[in-house]
């Protein structure tokens, strides 16, 4: 098929969609814009994508949504860096008439939209399926993301209903790895040079660089709890020794987040302010999990992209689409 087969005419209503991101760097990130400009092109629907995509803060987004107001927008499509932080720049949003809609993690202001996956019971399933596999007793070490934002916060809300359920499980280490792959890797290696035994690793999507270091520190490997990005899918089912889970965290939410808007604008209005996509758990202790994995192992991918790179139902983009990369005009 022709590349200029994939490119849709443009309907008779289109728009211009803002999207606001802090965090660059990060293979999840990096998908999510993806999927944003992927689903974008894919609808038809828009005419141009204004994107902010840069590492910032609170304040730095505030400026970022200001600028996307000022330069006429109909939708906003956002990444928050944290719940409240954001929040007067997208009443000014709304109340000009433009529709926000947040993406990955939730904000408190009232008149935003938000589609996310859910981030309490993805780390409510993989601890839980953790604290079982080293037999409801041990010390863990819990790697989390980015503090104070709000899928970190709900994150730990459900890590923490799990640990409730298993007493007997101790906490040897909690970090925030910011959701950076080199920052992970060294304070997972800076714990095991400390020789404070450990007994299982939870993961707040930074695990592939994790394994690395187990590897090649030459300890025994332990239980590893991570998302479905592509390298830790690979690894679940291609290290020897190697006991882990996956649960799911598609990137590809962005791309929702481009569909809910844009059904917004079209006068589609979902019953609720927000929806919310249930993980999976991919384990390789089990024949059925294993089989899990291997069906959605995708070598072909960058291996910090989660292997979940569509939505059903919300994205309808192909596959050659989201890895181009390719918004509309581009």
């Amino acid at each position: 098929m022709a590349a200029t087969s994939l490119v849709p005419a443009l309907a008779a209503d289109s728009y211009t969609i803002g999207i606001s991101n802090t965090v660059q760097g990060n293979g999840w990130r990096e998908e999510m814009i993806c999927a944003m400009k992927a689903q974008a092109l894919a609808s038809g629907n828009v005419e141009s994508l204004n994107i902010a995509h840069r590492n910032t803060d609170a304040a730095g987004q505030l400026e970022d949504i200001r600028n996307l107001i000022a330069a006429g927008v109909d939708a906003i499509v956002v990444n928050p860096a944290n719940p409240e932080g954001i929040n007067p720049a997208i009443k000014e949003a709304t109340d000009a008439g433009i529709v926000v809609v947040a993406v990955d993690q939730a904000v408190t202001e009232p008149s935003a939209y938000v589609i996310s996956n859910n981030q309490e019971q993805y780390a409510y399933l993989g601890a839980k399926w953790l604290f079982e596999q080293v037999g409801g007793e041990g010390d863990i070490i819990y790697m989390r993301g980015a503090a104070g934002a709000s899928a970190d916060t709900d994150r730990d809300t459900g890590f923490k209903k799990a640990l409730a359920e298993y007493p007997d499980i101790n906490i040897a280490q909690e970090v925030f790895t910011g959701w950076q792959q080199d920052q992970g890797k060294q304070q997972i290696l800076d714990f095991i040079a400390s020789g404070i035994p450990f007994d299982g690793i939870w993961t707040s999507g930074i695990d592939n660089v994790i394994v690395d270091a187990l590897v090649e520190s030459e300890v025994d490997l332990v239980p590893v709890v991570g998302a479905d990005n592509a390298g830790f899918v690979g690894q679940l089912n291609d290290v020897e020794g190697l006991v882990g889970a996956a649960v799911t965290n598609p990137g590809s939410i962005g791309g929702a987040g481009v569909t809910l808007a844009l059904r917004i604008l079209g006068g589609e209005t979902p019953s609720e302010q927000t929806v919310l996509v249930d993980p999976e758990l991919w384990e390789n202790a089990t024949d059925a999990g294993k089989a899990q994995l291997a069906a959605a192992a995708d070598p072909s991918l960058d291996p910090e992209w989660p292997v979940s790179i569509s939505i059903p139902d919300w994205t309808t983009y192909t596959k050659e689409q989201i890895i181009a990369c390719d918004g509309p005009g581009e």
